[in-house]
């Protein structure tokens, strides 16, 4: 499974064009088409700038009594951003079946993040910007390196409400395009149905969670930075090449950023037994055999792909 970060959309700074978007999406699906020609391919991919997005347009439209909620825009990225990336990827693999669907991933009501929310969507302004914003429409902002952003609550993932489709799916040799944005954020209420609730989950801890129920031999968390990297921002920074889950959770990542890559991977490999890495878009394939990113396994080594599982790779 290989989780696509937001940055393979939009790059930092960037406008939040379709055009620019699609042709982010084209490099990145060139990057992933050899791993789909050799493996069973699932993609997940984040959604955070384009949810803010449409959730100011929302929020900024006189014709609506009030905004669409977070779980229908969520939604809607899914639909969006799934267009492109099953378009490209149809495109790279002539011949090859590819599904996009629209998720929803199930959390608890009572998730303790609903009242801190940490996670990071919409585009970057000043500090004096995002107070205006905060102000007017009620939103909570927090710095985001050197910009500030709007936060919502991230409850943590339980189960990707159709993961058995997805494995069908799967059976049937498609490469699918899933759980986009962390996957809608549903509850079941007190009648046992499920509803939408005002959130956005974690993209790489919602991976972790489906690549454990999909017996995943690989859960690779895709982004722009090469390495993981100890004491990041010091003279003392360093790459880390191989680690343990152990290893790496006794390390300080930041919570909006690398943080939650660092947990998915962790939580992958202490549940499976299996490999999970984190490393740069392009170096895909490099990753899996062994040769770029932050490789985790049990044992922190890693050979290469004689190391996967034997008849399932």
């Amino acid at each position: 499974m290989a989780a696509l970060g937001g940055n393979a959309l939009l790059q930092r700074g960037q406008k939040p064009d379709a055009d620019v978007q699609e042709a982010n999406v084209a490099r990145a699906v060139a990057a992933l088409a050899p791993l789909a020609n050799a493996h069973e391919l699932v993609l997940t991919h984040g959604n955070g700038p384009q949810v803010g997005v449409l959730a100011l347009q929302s929020a900024s439209d006189p014709h609506l009594t009030t905004p669409y909620p977070f779980d229908v825009l969520g939604a809607q990225t899914q639909g969006m951003i799934g267009y492109w990336l099953l378009q490209a990827m149809q495109n790279a693999l002539p011949g090859r079946q590819v599904a996009a669907i629209i998720n929803q991933t199930l959390v608890e009501a009572h998730d303790p993040a609903f009242e801190n929310p940490t996670k990071f969507v919409g585009e970057v302004y000043s500090e004096e910007e995002a107070r205006t914003l905060a102000s007017a429409r009620g939103w909570v902002v927090k710095p985001d390196g050197d910009k500030w952003r709007r936060v919502v609550g991230s409850p943590t993932p339980q189960r990707v409400v159709e993961t058995r489709l997805i494995r069908l799916l799967l059976l049937s040799g498609a490469v699918v395009v899933c759980a986009g944005g962390g996957g809608v954020p549903v509850i079941r209420n007190e009648e046992g149905h499920l509803e939408g609730v005002e959130a956005v989950v974690d993209k790489d801890l919602t991976a972790a969670v489906l690549a454990e129920a999909l017996e995943a031999d690989a859960l690779l968390v895709l982004t722009d930075v090469p390495h993981v990297v100890r004491d990041f921002g010091t003279p003392e920074a360093t790459p880390i090449l191989r680690a343990t889950p152990a290893a790496l959770r006794r390390e300080t990542f930041p919570s909006g950023s690398m943080g939650p890559k660092v947990d998915a991977v962790c939580r992958f490999v202490e549940l499976t037994g299996d490999m999970a890495a984190i490393g740069r878009l392009e170096d895909a394939v490099a990753i899996l055999d062994g040769d770029a990113g932050t490789v985790v396994t049990p044992a922190g080594d890693y050979g290469g792909l004689s190391d996967l599982r034997p008849g399932r790779r």
